[in-house]
């Protein structure tokens, strides 16, 4: 079994890749690797709302109209809008400063694909970490006995972050965080314009990272109150722990 990790710096933040396969080559891999951090770094110039010349920067001057942007700002584009309507408008990138900001999304979005590529290219076993938004495929080749195992994901305390507080096992799929681990108090609430205090930390678990990077953040907004949503068919595949901002106390569907 070969095996590659990588750290590619980008997004302001680390994202940790973890592939390997027993089809082709260490070599190989690499290079699959070189071709995510450089799709990185593209959705890095396309989506950033820091660099002036970005897709989205342009269209949150209004240089830009939406129809007039490439597939893949169209996607993420639609993406949100699916996101708002399923979450009554706790997640509301058009609600922010400045104009439409998919940051919420974007991360979870991109980390599926960047695991699909590897897979792709012949990774059999692979995980993707964009700093809490990871994508997950093929199961955790343990070399110590030869067998798959799911990957086991820890959230872990925001007040203490060497306390792992849960863990959750995923073979394929997305698993998203939101708190104020990396960034502090970042998330604003699109109802009122201020800092959100729904939650202290919401982790969502599904089949879509860019859903589950999405509902992360409206947790954040909504706490306990989001967790009507999780009626709809949609998003009925999804799971949720959350961490209640203020209460001792955390629940989970």
């Amino acid at each position: 079994m070969n095996r590659v990790q990588s750290e590619i710096h980008v997004w302001g933040t680390v994202v940790f890749v973890d592939c390997a396969s027993a089809t082709i080559s260490q070599s190989q891999l690499q290079v699959a690797v070189g071709h995510v951090k450089d799709y990185c770094e593209h959705i890095d110039n396309v989506f950033s709302t820091y660099k002036e010349s970005s897709t989205v920067s342009q269209l949150r001057r209004g240089q830009i109209d939406i129809e007039n942007c490439d597939a893949e700002v169209r996607e993420v584009w639609e993406l949100c809008q699916q996101a708002k309507w399923i979450s009554d408008g706790a997640f509301d990138p058009w609600a922010v400063a400045g104009g439409f900001d998919p940051s919420g999304l974007v991360k979870g979005w991109a980390a599926d694909k960047c695991a699909d590529m590897l897979i792709a290219a012949g990774a059999q076993h692979v995980q993707v970490n964009a700093a809490g938004d990871l994508s997950l495929r093929g199961g955790y080749f343990d070399t110590a006995d030869g067998v798959v195992k799911p990957w086991k994901i820890g959230v872990v305390n925001p007040d203490n972050r060497l306390e792992v507080l849960q863990t959750f096992e995923i073979t394929d799929g997305a698993i998203a965080t939101s708190g104020t681990y990396e960034r502090g108090a970042h998330i604003s609430d699109p109802y009122t314009g201020m800092i959100a205090i729904g939650a202290k930390s919401a982790t969502v678990v599904g089949p879509d990272g860019a859903m589950a990077d999405a509902l992360a953040t409206a947790l954040m907004v909504a706490g306990h109150d989001g967790a009507k949503w999780f009626t709809q068919p949609e998003i009925s595949e999804y799971l949720v722990w959350v961490i209640e901002r203020h209460e001792d106390s955390a629940w989970s569907l």
